[in-house]
C-alpha cells in the first residue's frame, strides 16, 4: 500500500494523530495538513491518491476543498469527515463530488473500508487510462501491419519517443521496415506538418553524400552548374531520416556530427554558415559497436544518434506477423494485377511459415507479388510459389546431422527438432512455442501427439 498516498486535512491535532497513527499501522502512506489552504498547497507540491478532509475548519470548509480538488484534480477521490448535526451539509458535499463521508467520532475500521474502495477505484481508473493510451498508440501506427508481441513492443517505444525531440536510431536487418517505422515516428510527432526528408547513405559515394546532405554552391566542383540545396536545408522544421548511417565515411562523419550537434553547416564550396532546426532519425543494419572498435565509426557520433534505440526484430523471429502480412500483400497485388484471389492453400501457407526470410518483409512481399502473378486460380498454391522458396528448407533437412533414414523420417526428425527447440526456448509454454513456430497452439499439440513428443520443459 505504500504506493497509495493519502493527504489528511484537519485542524484538530488529536484527530490527525488518531487517524494518521491507525492508517500508518496498516501500511498506508499519510501526510497531514492543519488547514484547508495548507492542504491545497500540498496538493500542488506533491501527488496524492486520496484526500481525507474535515468539514469545519477555520479558513475554508471541507466543501471548498472538495470543489477545489474536483476542479484541479478530478481523479483524486475526497472523503469528508463531518459532525452528526451536519447531515444536510453532507448531502451537499456528496453532490459536489465527494467520494464518501464519515460522521464523528470516526469509526476507523469503516474509514479503512472506504479507503479500500477508493483505492480499488484508483487502480481501475489507472488501468483504464493505460488501456486507452495503449489503444491510442496502436491507432498512431495503423499503417504498419503486424500482430506479434515483438512488434507491439517496438511500436509502443516508437509512440513514446515520437512527441519528443530526441534523436532516434532504428536498428534491424535489411527489409525489416526501418523506414516505415521512421515515417510513423515523424507522422505522430510535433513536426508532422513539416517535411520528412530521406537520404540513403549506402546509395551515394562520399562526395555525393556530402553534397546531398549539405548542398553545394555553383562551381564548387566539376559539374556543379547551379546551387544545390541539401537535405538538411530541405528538412528544416521537420525530420531528416539518414538510412544506413553505418555506410557514412569517417571524413563525412565529422561534418555530420557537427550538423547534428549544432544544427549548423556550410554548403560544399561555400563559406556561409546555415542554421536549421531538424530532428534526426538514423537507421542501420550494421553492428556500430563493432565498427567503433575497428575505428570505422566515430564513438561521439554514435552517442549523439543513439539517444533512443529502436530495434526491429527480423521476420523469422516474429512469425506471428507472416499471416497478416501475407493477406495484406496478397490483396495489394491482386488488386494491382486485376485478379480475383480469395485465399492461399494450407500447404502454401505452411511453406511461407517455415521459410527463414533472409530478406525479411521485403522478400515476403516479393514472394507474394510473384505468387499472385503466377496464380491461375482463386487460391494461391505451392505451385505458384517461386522455386527457390523450397530450397532453404530442403537444405536444412539434408544438412541436419541428426537425420537418418528415408525422406519421411528425415522430415519428421526435422519437425521434432523444430518443436523441441521452440519448447525449450519458451520454457515449455506451448502457446508461446506455437507463436514462435508460426502455427496455432492446437496445431502444435496435434503434431506433438502424432509425432510422440512429450513436453519435458514444463
Amino acid at each position: 500500500m505504500p504506493d497509495f498516498r493519502i493527504l489528511l486535512i484537519d485542524d484538530e491535532p488529536a484527530q490527525i494523530a488518531s487517524i494518521q497513527s491507525y492508517l500508518k499501522r496498516h501500511e498506508f502512506s499519510v501526510e497531514s495538513a492543519r488547514s484547508g489552504k495548507e492542504g491545497l498547497e500540498k496538493l500542488k507540491e506533491s501527488s496524492f491518491d486520496l484526500v481525507i478532509t474535515d468539514y469545519r475548519m477555520p479558513d475554508i470548509t471541507g466543501l471548498d476543498v472538495v470543489k477545489a480538488v474536483k476542479s484541479e484534480y478530478p481523479e483524486i477521490p475526497v472523503i469528508v469527515i463531518t459532525a452528526f448535526g451536519q447531515i444536510e451539509d453532507a448531502v451537499e458535499i456528496m453532490k459536489s463530488g465527494a467520494f464518501d463521508y464519515l460522521i464523528k467520532p470516526v469509526d476507523l475500521k469503516l474509514l479503512e473500508t472506504i479507503i479500500a474502495k477508493a483505492r480499488e477505484r484508483h487502480y481501475l481508473l489507472s488501468e483504464n487510462r493505460m488501456l486507452k493510451e495503449q489503444l491510442a498508440e496502436k491507432q498512431k501506427f495503423k499503417t504498419i501491419i503486424y500482430q506479434s508481441s515483438q512488434m507491439e513492443q517496438v511500436l509502443s517505444l516508437a509512440a513514446r519517443v515520437a512527441p519528443s525531440t530526441a534523436t532516434v536510431l532504428i536498428r534491424g536487418e535489411s527489409g525489416t521496415g526501418k523506414e516505415l517505422v521512421a515515417r510513423a515516428v515523424h507522422e505522430t510527432s510535433n513536426r508532422k506538418e513539416g517535411p520528412m526528408v530521406v537520404v540513403n547513405s549506402a546509395a551515394l559515394s562520399d562526395n555525393l553524400l556530402e553534397s546531398e546532405l549539405f548542398g553545394h554552391e555553383k562551381g564548387a566542383f566539376t559539374g556543379a552548374v547551379r546551387q544545390h540545396i541539401g537535405r538538411f536545408e530541405k528538412a528544416d522544421g521537420g525530420t531528416l531520416f539518414i538510412d544506413e548511417i553505418g555506410d557514412v565515411s569517417l571524413a563525412s562523419q565529422v561534418k555530420l556530427l557537427r550538423a547534428i550537434q549544432s544544427g549548423e553547416f556550410e554548403r560544399v564550396g561555400g563559406n556561409q554558415t546555415i542554421k536549421v532546426d531538424v530532428r534526426i532519425i538514423a537507421a542501420t543494419h550494421q553492428n556500430l559497436e563493432e565498427m567503433i572498435a575497428n575505428k570505422l565509426f566515430r564513438e561521439d557520433l554514435y552517442y549523439r544518434i543513439n539517444v533512443v534505440a529502436i530495434k526491429i526484430p527480423p521476420l523469422r523471429e516474429r512469425k506471428a506477423d507472416i499471416s497478416v502480412l501475407t493477406r495484406h500483400f496478397m490483396e495489394k497485388y491482386a488488386t494491382a494485377n486485376g485478379k480475383k484471389i480469395t485465399g492461399i492453400s494450407k500447404e502454401a501457407m505452411d511453406l511461407l511459415m517455415k521459410y527463414s526470410y533472409p530478406g525479411n518483409i521485403r522478400e515476403l512481399e516479393n514472394i507474394l507479388e510473384s505468387a499472385v502473378v503466377m496464380c491461375r486460380d482463386e487460391i494461391i498454391t505451392t505451385a505458384d510459389m517461386p522455386p527457390g522458396l523450397r530450397q532453404p528448407l530442403e537444405s536444412e533437412i539434408v544438412n541436419s546431422g541428426e537425420m537418418t533414414g528415408d525422406y519421411l523420417n528425415q522430415v519428421m526428425s526435422f519437425e521434432k527438432s523444430l518443436i523441441f527447440n521452440a519448447l525449450k526456448e519458451k520454457n515449455g509454454n506451448q502457446s508461446r512455442a506455437a507463436e514462435l513456430l508460426g502455427i496455432s497452439e492446437r496445431h502444435l499439440r496435434s503434431r506433438m501427439q502424432k509425432i510422440g513428443i512429450k513436453n519435458e520443459y514444463k
